[in-house]
C-alpha cells in the first residue's frame, strides 16, 4: 500500500492554494500533485491523469466559477469513486452541508481549521472515515430535517441502534467490539442489518442517517 497520501487542491483562490500547499507540505506522508481553479479544470485534469496517479484526497472549495464544488464533487463521485472529497469553505450554510455530503463529499471542513485539524481531515478520508466538527454536524442534522421528514425507525433492534450510533461517532468495528463487549464478526453482522435495513450502501451513509433521524443530537445530550 502506498504509504504516501496524494492530494489535489481546487480553490480558486491563489492565495488560499498557496497557504494550503505550503502547510499540508510540511506533512511527510502527504503529496501535493495537482490544482485546479475551478471544478471544470480539475475533472479535465483527472481525466488525463497525473504521473504520481490519480489523487487519494481532494481539497475542494464550493464556492467557485464555471464549476462550483457540489457539482464537482457529485462528478468526481461518480466518475472516480475511490477519490475522497473534502469539501472546504467558508461558509457554513445548512443547505449547502445537505448538497455537499449528497453529492459524494466525505467531510465538510471550514477554512478556520488549524492546520493539524485539516491534515487530521485528509488521513481520516484517506481512510474512508468522515471528519465533522460539532458546528458542521449541527448544521448537518437541521439542514436534513429541513429537508426529510422524519420516518419511522427502520424496526432496527436495540442493538443494531447501538452500533449506528457508534459508527456516527466514527468508531471502527474493533472500537465498537471493544465497547459493545460483542465480537468483531457480530459487529459485522449488526453492520450488514444495517445497510439492509436503511436501504445504504456504507458507513458514511449510515453516519448521515442516524443526523438525519436526528438520534446524533438526542444520546450527544
Amino acid at each position: 500500500m502506498n504509504s504516501v497520501i496524494r492530494v489535489m487542491i481546487v480553490d480558486d483562490h491563489d492565495m488560499v492554494r498557496v497557504g494550503l500547499r505550503t502547510y499540508l507540505s510540511l506533512e511527510p506522508d502527504l503529496q501535493i500533485i495537482a490544482e485546479a481553479v475551478h471544478g471544470k479544470e480539475a475533472l479535465d485534469k483527472l481525466k488525463v491523469g497525473f504521473p504520481e496517479g490519480l489523487p487519494d484526497v481532494i481539497l475542494m472549495d464550493l464556492t467557485m466559477p464555471v464549476m462550483d464544488g457540489i457539482e464537482a464533487t457529485k462528478l468526481i463521485s461518480e466518475q472516480f469513486s475511490h477519490i475522497k472529497v473534502i469539501m472546504l469553505t467558508s461558509f457554513l450554510e445548512e443547505a449547502k452541508v445537505v448538497e455537499a455530503v449528497e453529492a459524494g463529499a466525505i467531510s465538510y471542513v471550514l477554512k478556520t481549521v488549524s492546520s493539524d485539524q485539516l491534515v487530521h481531515a485528509v488521513k481520516s478520508a484517506f481512510k474512508g472515515m468522515p471528519v465533522m466538527n460539532s458546528e458542521v454536524s449541527l448544521a448537518l442534522t437541521r439542514g436534513l430535517r429541513q429537508r426529510t421528514a422524519n420516518s419511522d425507525d427502520e424496526a432496527l433492534t436495540l442493538r443494531e441502534k447501538e452500533v449506528l450510533m457508534l459508527i456516527a461517532d466514527g468508531k471502527n468495528n474493533k472500537d465498537i467490539s471493544e465497547e459493545l463487549h460483542i465480537s468483531i464478526k457480530t459487529v459485522k453482522t449488526h453492520v450488514s442489518n444495517l445497510l439492509m435495513k436503511c436501504e445504504l450502501e456504507d458507513r458514511t451513509q449510515l453516519a448521515i442517517f442516524a443526523h438525519r433521524k436526528g438520534w446524533v443530537e438526542k444520546t450527544a445530550k
